[in-house]
């Protein structure tokens, strides 16, 4: 299993610090969750039928013709090599770890190409995976540019993924709207903008012809009850939306500002932000020994990434682990 953010428990067990006591960094998850609406009775009795409702919700608020629910992006990362024969893959890098992985173990011919070079490279695949902003580095490919690669993809039977997990602060970039293309595939998250990563809940939109092979792949009861209705709520609370963009956008501008203060040039999107790290490791070990849990990155690209934290207080002893890193480096 591939490393991800957010495992506290490995770290706060190698540290020897109470979980409680840990300032968790290491995601780009929304640490101001949508909160989350009182549930109606029987929501954990029955069996949760397909959701007509969720899927309009989803399908307005993303701007897509139509969405398919999945448990999780991660769901349809890993069910979509298995709906294509042996084909040529290329997944942008830095990016993502999950898709590079599951599309080189499922038969395909995978390679990861830079984003500088993708324009030239379009030209030699089948598949083209793009994580749009980039994770981790917030990288945006613009949506024309996107639109171009896909029509080169889909006239000989291919496709491109656009994996917009983080599109919810710059919707503009979203490409959602064109996906009843034959060989456009958006994939979305609710974990990630409203903060609600617990729910394991994502949305794919595409052809109606892949949707149903999709769906079938996946199975009965992909998206539980309880998940059905909080997303229901969240995705048609325009209000919540609205100023939770708008605060977010600020607070990812502080992070960047904060990360310069230091040294540090980052780039990122509004809930993250990622460097090259130079001493990738010993910074990681660093901000551990201050309770703060980062993201590193040690493979396709050496650095690290900072999400947001969740109020003064951690703005403080993330400010002031940055004052000690950066005088220890002078």
């Amino acid at each position: 299993m591939l490393e991800h953010g957010g495992n506290l428990n490995d770290v706060a067990a190698r540290f020897d610090r109470a979980r409680e006591d840990w300032l968790d960094l290491s995601t780009g998850i929304n640490p101001q969750w949508y909160p989350v609406p009182v549930l109606a009775e029987n929501v954990w009795h029955r069996l949760p039928e397909k959701s007509n409702a969720l899927a309009d919700a989803a399908a307005r608020y993303y701007g897509a013709p139509q969405m398919l629910a999945v448990a999780g992006t991660q769901a349809a990362i890993q069910a979509l090599p298995r709906l294509r024969p042996p084909s040529r893959v290329i997944v942008a890098a830095p990016s993502y770890a999950e898709h590079a992985h599951h599309w080189g173990a499922h038969g395909h011919q995978m390679r990861q190409v830079s984003y500088d070079d993708l324009d030239q490279a379009v030209h030699d695949c089948d598949v083209m995976v793009v994580c749009n902003p980039n994770n981790p580095t917030g990288a945006i490919v613009e949506p024309e540019r996107l639109l171009a690669w896909a029509d080169i993809l889909t006239a000989r039977g291919g496709w491109l993924i656009a994996d917009e997990a983080f599109a919810d602060t710059t919707p503009q970039h979203s490409i959602a709207n064109h996906s009843d293309r034959p060989g456009l595939i958006v994939l979305r998250s609710v974990g990630k903008f409203f903060g609600l990563a617990g729910l394991r809940l994502g949305f794919v939109a595409a052809h109606p012809r892949l949707l149903m092979q999709l769906e079938d792949m996946l199975g009965p009861w992909a998206i539980s009850g309880p998940a059905q209705q909080i997303a229901c709520t969240a995705l048609q609370d325009t209000a919540w939306q609205d100023a939770m963009r708008a605060r977010l956008l600020l607070s990812g501008q502080r992070l960047h500002t904060l990360l310069h203060r230091y040294g540090i040039h980052a780039t990122g999107s509004a809930l993250y932000q990622w460097w090259p790290e130079p001493e990738p490791e010993a910074f990681w070990v660093h901000m551990a020994e201050c309770g703060i849990l980062v993201r590193l990155f040690v493979q396709a690209a050496r650095g690290i990434r900072l999400g947001l934290p969740p109020d003064e207080a951690g703005w403080q002893q993330l400010e002031l682990a940055l004052q000690q890193w950066r005088s220890a480096a002078d």
